[in-house]
């Protein structure tokens, strides 16, 4: 984060020489930047910061509580919860300023916290381009797919004993990067909507979904033996998107079978507390390396394939998803080895759903 990097890298006086450096990075970047103490005293502030905020006092302004500068409820709330829950928090805002801004408070380590600040206007606009580019590519490449994908079927028809190989890899290639595209614009679609934003919330019953989600895996998982194990501590029901949650499971329990030996038991786990609800997907597998730990959510990311006990292969962004899916619900997703052996992918998400600002 960078609020952790404020800290390692510039608020320390013994590294002036990089403080200033860094803060120098800060005043050229094209969002503002409002670095707070654990006092929530203003320590620096860039000028693209003073513009969206409405202020033009310089450094009179060091020094001085952000609620005396900005006296807003919802983002010293936004603050708070930052440094509480000491992970990024999001607000849409608006100052009285004509502007409307977003502002994510990224808490740092020794109370540090960074806010930063970018026109709602101008982010909506590259959201949108990029969501365009997005669709434009993936309709392009649909189409010479589809067409790809009927010739495949049409040499199926008239396969023989010398191209039935080549048949066979050129439908299971096509069908790949068919999924490959689908994952590709529906990561796009959800790293541009903002959390609780185009989604249709309802109340979602989380053993009938998982046994949902299990039924379309059921005939691949029987094959080698894998059984399904619950391990249920209520709450059972919170409010979701029921079919990106029905989404983001499906890939966490294939994951999970990609990795279980043969024979071997997958377990969900759910609970609850203070509001939250936590979805537990383990496997009795090898376990996570250091390497998929730092690197599992990023995109295409694969682990060591002589870990992998299925044949299948998926298209390397299910992760992925699924981490976007938990963002756009207000939650998160995180990963360990279980003490007991094998993989433990949580997924947390608000019993309540994404919060909503008025």
């Amino acid at each position: 984060m960078l609020g952790a990097l404020l800290v390692r890298l510039g608020l320390r006086r013994d590294r002036s020489l990089t403080r200033r450096q860094l803060l120098q990075w800060l005043d050229g970047s094209a969002t503002g930047w409002v670095v707070l103490d654990r006092h929530n005293r203003v320590n620096h502030l860039t000028p693209r910061a003073e513009r969206l905020l409405g202020l033009d006092v310089g450094r009179l302004l060091l020094g001085r509580p952000i609620d005396q500068l900005c006296p807003d409820p919802a983002l010293m709330a936004t603050i708070r919860s930052a440094r509480r829950l000491d992970r990024p928090q999001r607000l849409d805002w608006n100052n009285g300023t004509v502007e409307e801004i977003e502002v994510l408070a990224l808490p740092g380590g020794d109370g540090w916290l960074a806010l930063q600040l970018q026109n709602r206007r101008t982010l909506d606009a590259q959201l949108k381009q990029q969501e365009r580019w997005v669709g434009d590519v993936a309709h392009e490449l649909k189409t010479p797919l589809t067409a790809l994908l009927l010739v495949g079927d049409s040499l199926a028809a008239q396969v023989n004993d010398r191209n039935a190989r080549l048949v066979e890899r050129l439908q299971r290639e096509l069908l790949r990067l068919q999924e490959l595209v689908s994952d590709l614009l529906e990561l796009s679609r959800l790293e541009n909507t903002l959390p609780g934003m185009g989604m249709r919330m309802a109340s979602v019953d989380l053993p009938a979904l998982v046994e949902q989600v299990w039924a379309g895996l059921r005939p691949l998982a029987e094959q080698r033996g894998i059984v399904l194990e619950w391990a249920l501590q209520g709450p059972l029901e919170l409010r979701a998107d029921a079919s990106r949650l029905h989404r983001a499971l499906l890939n966490l329990l294939d994951n999970a079978m990609r990795y279980s030996p043969d024979g071997e038991a997958l377990e969900v786990q759910i609970s609850g507390r203070n509001g939250w609800c936590r979805i537990g997907v383990r496997d009795h597998g090898p376990g996570l390396s250091e390497d998929d730990l730092e690197h599992m959510f990023e995109r295409f990311y694969r682990g060591d394939p002589s870990r992998v006990k299925s044949q299948r292969t998926g298209s390397g962004l299910g992760l992925s998803i699924a981490q976007q899916i938990a963002t756009t619900h207000g939650g998160r997703i995180q990963a360990g080895n279980h003490p007991e052996g094998g993989a433990l992918i949580e997924l947390i998400l608000p019993a309540s759903g994404p919060a909503t600002l008025p």
